[in-house]
């Protein structure tokens, strides 16, 4: 995912606010508990996220804390990063946990400014850029225009509204290449990459790290020596705004879930391997890493 998505016209906006819960996203259903796990209810907590591995994996692990171990009920809603923000802003979702700062996602913090709350990071060290197989030879961005027929001419994105799709474009027109950057989405880039792997073909995507994809595949980031897409970043956890007035008791956890690299690496890697719902191999990973667990866990 830097410098965020292509400007959206208001009007389109609106419309993805209105359909957030809708047909424009996907609403998951609460998962049971585990019986011996479960507490009286609180209340309902709305988490919003993007398709995004890392998202995919912290979130369903917040969730699974949230009802586990705090007594909420908690409602998973998935779409694009600007319903995201927006349903945020609105105040129709309670939290999102895989906000890239300064600069992937900085259009959207100054267009909703004031109107979300940041409740600081969950991640350090966080990169974007274009990825690439080690055996590939490019070492540079600037390499790719010489690779355009082994490339078939494109580069496999992720969803366009994502931020790492807007700063490629860019880096297309700063290293003047005529190549095409492909729309699809974080599951099926991950998909085409471990195809090309498989048949030893050249691939580039729009890669970002964390992602299980380092643990698993030798890949490497091509150089950026235009410096298109910025250096580290952190993966911050947003709110909308009241929920520390409403919900003290979450907005504090929240504040206190945090990652390492290991840490997150592992947690995505289970995920990864999970076939349709991670709750298991979330709640697998929290037995393992118990202690750190507790640690978020709001004292009473």
């Amino acid at each position: 995912m830097n410098a965020m998505n292509r400007t959206t016209p208001a009007l389109l906006l609106a419309l993805t606010a209105s359909v957030l819960l809708g047909t424009g996203c996907k609403k998951e259903q609460p998962a049971e508990a585990p019986a011996e796990a479960k507490a009286p209810a609180k209340g309902t907590v709305k988490l919003v996220y993007v398709n995004w591995a890392e998202g995919v994996a912290m979130t369903h692990l917040a969730k699974a804390i949230l009802e586990d171990r705090m007594g909420y009920q908690v409602e998973l809603t998935m779409a694009d990063v600007a319903p995201v923000f927006t349903a945020l802003a609105g105040g129709d979702s309670d939290a999102f946990l895989d906000a890239w700062l300064p600069l992937t996602h900085k259009e959207y913090m100054e267009r909703f400014q004031g109107k979300v709350e940041d409740l600081g990071t969950n991640y350090e060290g966080a990169r974007i850029g274009l990825v690439v197989p080690s055996y590939v030879k490019a070492s540079s961005i600037s390499d790719l225009q010489a690779m355009k027929g082994e490339l078939d001419g494109q580069i496999v994105g992720i969803d366009s509204g994502a931020g790492i799709m807007s700063t490629t474009e860019k880096a297309l027109e700063a290293y003047k290449l005529d190549i095409k950057l492909m729309t699809s989405s974080g599951p099926a880039m991950a998909a085409t990459l471990q195809d090309a792997i498989k048949r030893e073909r050249p691939v580039v995507v729009t890669g970002w790290k964390p992602h299980w994809k380092f643990a698993r595949w030798d890949l490497k980031f091509l150089d950026d020596p235009k410096g298109v897409y910025g250096g580290a970043e952190s993966i911050h956890t947003l709110t909308r705004l009241g929920l520390e007035k409403d919900k003290p008791e979450v907005a504090a956890f929240l504040r206190s879930f945090k990652l390492d690299d290991q840490q997150l690496g592992g947690l995505m890697g289970a995920v990864a391997d999970t076939k349709g719902d991670p709750s298991q191999a979330v709640r697998e990973w929290m037995k393992q890493n118990a202690a750190l667990v507790d640690g978020w866990l709001p004292k009473s």
